[in-house]
């Protein structure tokens, strides 16, 4: 489940995922009950007698117990119970100010903060859409809807590499909508085609975000924490690397499903394309703006793989190589990014590409859970606890070897998905995982990995991603679809991603 909110825009308004009264009913008593449990469970674990814990442990055991149960009840917004985490550990003396809050200003989260400014430019100037009418309008796509449920999946994870999937999937189902109208009107397809299309929409936003460090939370997530605890770096590079094969992997299974699925048994519905070229030509000729999002963000780009690709050819310790990696980290590329939407005039009048009350309006909330859940993982170790807690598992669960605990973390995250934010699974997943697998002797980057990738393949649920929840809220999807769909790909998704990540992460990371 994503923690990426749809981000206003210029454009028009992002269609909002509706929730019938009793997920509404629902969703208020998880909170009680979490505003109930939670304090309780911090209170009984207080109260135990740990033995093999540290006092500074032990009320860190009590922070962490609060913390998750209010995660997964959401008795708080999340981005608030990232901070009460931190706050609480503070006053119980587990670890000074400092300490505690020195996540929150990692370079990770500076990367955070400059690719969310960057992909909203995108979304502010309307370039995700002039790309999306682009790739629909090309000669290859024309009017055949087996092509465009291809089209839409390309684009879907495309867009969702490089900005918020929510976004991408509040532009493409509106879309996406008109379209099967359209078909159904003058062809007489089957519902089942616009099922497929939905479905294509958002397992394809899920597994795009998956191609990029900063294609979703979970991944940067997963790059800050092994930085943060192991001071181990993975480049932009060196991630496409081993995520792009298993993106494609997982786009080619989506797509011959969903086109087994949605089969309409028409060739071609002759006017379509003429649709979406009318769509196209209506966004007019390329604005400055425009032109000024784009340059930013692919200088960004280019700088964000250009050092990996030198240190590729020349090696990692070459001196070249090496100077360019340590001087241009990714974080400085995005917010050099940042600097030129500010510098490059989108008008005679206008003196910045964007506004900073339109950069301003990016997903905080984010960007302090991921701070909170790094700042609670660094404390789970310095005070002890994380190695204790990987002990004990390891004791009840046969999880000593690289392949074992690799799948065991995929599907753990997959789970935890499905229920919570993608971002708070992850930050709860990826401690525990590097614990047990240090507790256990192996090493902990595979499986590390491994689970930041399957946090973005959760599709059985509304709730577990907010392009579920779109896709739900077309009208195009029902419950049982979603879920019959959903448990195969996530059964699939958890045998294959920890899979691939076994065969292709050290074979990129060495």
């Amino acid at each position: 489940m994503s923690a990426e909110q749809p981000q206003p825009g210029s454009g028009a308004p992002l269609p909002v995922a509706s929730k019938t009264q009793t997920e509404i009913e629902f969703d208020e008593k998880r909170r009680r009950i979490g505003l109930v449990v939670g304090p309780l469970v911090f209170l009984l674990t207080l109260a135990w007698p740990f033995e093999l814990l540290t006092p500074e442990g032990h009320r860190m055991a009590a922070v962490m117990a609060l913390v998750i149960v209010f995660w997964i009840t959401e008795a708080l917004p999340l981005a608030v119970t990232s901070l009460l985490g931190p706050a609480l550990a503070i006053v119980l003396q587990v670890a000074p100010a400092g300490e505690a809050f020195r996540p929150f200003a990692s370079t990770t989260i500076f990367l955070f903060i400059g690719s969310f400014i960057l992909a909203h430019a995108l979304f502010v100037h309307r370039v995700n859409e002039r790309v999306a009418f682009g790739v629909l309008s090309l000669k290859i796509v024309g009017a055949r809807p087996g092509r465009i449920l291809f089209a839409y999946g390309v684009l879907a994870a495309v867009l969702s590499a490089w900005m918020s999937n929510t976004a991408t999937a509040a532009m493409l189902v509106p879309l996406g909508l008109s379209l099967i109208r359209f078909m159904e009107a003058e062809a007489d397809i089957p519902k089942k085609y616009g099922t497929a299309l939905m479905l294509m929409t958002t397992y394809c936003c899920s597994r795009g975000g998956m191609a990029t460090p900063v294609g979703t939370p979970p991944n940067l997530i997963a790059v800050g924490m092994l930085g943060e605890q192991l001071d181990f770096r993975i480049t932009f590079v060196q991630w496409m690397l081993f995520s792009m094969p298993i993106v494609l992997v997982l786009m080619a299974i989506v797509f011959v499903y969903l086109n087994w699925v949605g089969k309409t048994g028409v060739s071609e519905i002759p006017g379509l394309d003429k649709i979406i070229a009318k769509r196209r030509a209506a966004l007019g000729p390329w604005r400055r703006g425009e032109i000024n999002a784009l340059i930013a963000f692919s200088v960004t780009v280019v700088l964000w793989v250009g050092p990996g690709i030198m240190a590729l050819i020349l090696g990692r310790e070459h001196p070249v190589a090496a100077s360019v990696l340590a001087s241009v980290p990714e974080a400085v590329a995005a917010l050099i990014g940042v600097v030129l939407l500010f510098l490059l005039p989108n008008s005679k009048t206008e003196r910045s590409t964007i506004t900073w009350k339109q950069a301003a309006q990016i997903d905080w909330g984010t960007i302090l859970l991921f701070g909170g859940g790094l700042s609670l993982g660094a404390m789970a170790a310095s005070s002890g606890l994380a190695l204790v807690v990987a002990e004990g598992i390891t004791g009840l669960v046969p999880t000593d070897e690289m392949v074992t605990l690799t799948f065991a973390a995929a599907l753990f995250t997959v789970i935890l998905s499905e229920t919570m934010s993608n971002t708070a699974a992850t930050n709860i997943a990826i401690p525990i995982v590097i614990s047990i697998a240090m507790a256990s002797g192996v090493n902990p980057i595979v499986p590390s990995v491994a689970a930041a990738l399957s946090a973005s393949v959760a599709d059985a649920l509304p709730v577990s991603t907010p392009p579920n929840a779109i896709v739900y809220a077309s009208g195009r999807v029902k419950i049982t679809d979603m879920i019959r769909y959903g448990v195969l790909m996530d059964l699939i998704a958890v045998t294959v991603v920890p899979a691939l990540a076994l065969l292709l992460v050290p074979f990129i990371l060495g």
